[in-house]
C-alpha cells in the first residue's frame, strides 16, 4: 500500500523506488501484489505518464487510512520515553520562515534527531490535504473552519522606513498623512487600504506606491534601500528598528494585530511527531512575543 501511494503522489515507479530506497522491479512487484490481492487493476501504465483506474481510485483513500492507522498504531505502543521521529511536512510564508521559524526548527531537530522536517515556504494559503502538509504557520484571524488551529503568539506590525528616505520626506505626524507618502505594500493584504487602531478607532488609510511584493522580506529590503514606507512584522523587523536601519513611524496608530497559528487537519490520530512539534512551538513562541519585548 505506501509503494502504491507514492507511486500516485510522486507520479512514476522509479520516484517512488528512490524514495522508498526500493529497486524498481520490487516496487513492480509490490504493485501487481496488491493488484492480485484487490482483484482489480489499479493503475494504467504508459511510458509517459500513469492514471488510476476506476479501481484504482476507490483504492487509494482507503490505502491513505490504511497506513495512517498503521502509524497511529505504532505511536500508540511506543513508550512514553520514546523520542519522535519520522518526517514532518511544515509549511510557512517565506518571511516567518526565514525569520523566525527556522531557528525553531533547527533547536527542535537537536533535541529530536530523529525527526526529518521539509520545510515549505510559500507565499499562498496551501491545501493541507492535497499538497501532504502535516502542520502549517499561517498568520490569520480568518482561517478555515474545517481546520484546526492552535493559537502561538500575536503577530503585529509596525510602519517604517529607512533615514535615507526620511531625509528627503518629511516624517508623517497623523495616518492621513501616509497617503502622500510612496508606500511599498503587500500584493495580498493591504495593499490599497491599511487599517489602524488610533486611541481606540478603527482608521483606514488609502496608500500607494510603486513597489508591492508577495512576501514582506522584499518589502522590507525596499525600505531599507529608502524606496518608501513600509508595514512591516515585527518578528522580522525588529532588528532593523533596534539598530537604526529603520525608523518606527507613527507609533500612536497601531496596524491591526493578527494572530499567528499552528492550523493542521485532524485531532484525532494525531501521529507523536506533530504533537510533539505543536508543544514545542507552542513553548518557544510566547503569549507576548520575545521579539517585541522593549520595542513596542
Amino acid at each position: 500500500m505506501r509503494v502504491f501511494v507514492s507511486v500516485v503522489d510522486l507520479g512514476s515507479q522509479s520516484a517512488a523506488a528512490d524514495h522508498l530506497e526500493l529497486s524498481r522491479p520490487v516496487v513492480s512487484r509490490y504493485l501487481a501484489e496488491l493488484e492480485d490481492w484487490v482483484g482489480a487493476r489499479l493503475m494504467q501504465r504508459t511510458t509517459r505518464r500513469l492514471s488510476l483506474t476506476a479501481a484504482g481510485q476507490e483504492t487509494l483513500p482507503r490505502c491513505r487510512q490504511m497506513l495512517e492507522l498503521a502509524g497511529d498504531l505504532q505511536a500508540a505502543v511506543s513508550t512514553p520515553n520514546d523520542a519522535p521521529r519520522g518526517e514532518l511536512r511544515i509549511s510557512v510564508s517565506t518571511s516567518f520562515g526565514q525569520a523566525q521559524l527556522m531557528d525553531a526548527v533547527a533547536d527542535y531537530v537537536k533535541r529530536y534527531p530523529g525527526v526529518k522536517i521539509d520545510l515549505q515556504m510559500l507565499d499562498r494559503t496551501v491545501n493541507l490535504v492535497d499538497e501532504r502538509i502535516d502542520l502549517a504557520i499561517r498568520t490569520s484571524n480568518d482561517l478555515d473552519p474545517n481546520l484546526i488551529a492552535r493559537r502561538l503568539t500575536v503577530c503585529r506590525s509596525v510602519i517604517c522606513a529607512s533615514p535615507a528616505y526620511l531625509h528627503l520626506h518629511p516624517a508623517p505626524q497623523h495616518v492621513q498623512e501616509l497617503s502622500q507618502h510612496n508606500c511599498l505594500t503587500h500584493s495580498y493584504f493591504g495593499r490599497s487600504l491599511w487599517h489602524f487602531d488610533v486611541a481606540g478607532e478603527v482608521v483606514s488609510v488609502p496608500v500607494q506606491g510603486n513597489i508591492s511584493a508577495n512576501e514582506a522580506m522584499t518589502l522590507q529590503r525596499a525600505a531599507l534601500a529608502g524606496a518608501g514606507v513600509a508595514m512591516l512584522p515585527t518578528y522580522q523587523a525588529a532588528g532593523a528598528l533596534r539598530s537604526g536601519e529603520l525608523i518606527r513611524l507613527l507609533p500612536q496608530a497601531k496596524p491591526r494585530e493578527l494572530n499567528l497559528n499552528a492550523v493542521y487537519t485532524s485531532r484525532k490520530h494525531m501521529p507523536a511527531t506533530l504533537r510533539s512539534m505543536l508543544d514545542f512551538l507552542a513553548e518557544r513562541f510566547t503569549a507576548e512575543p520575545i521579539w517585541d519585548q522593549d520595542l513596542l
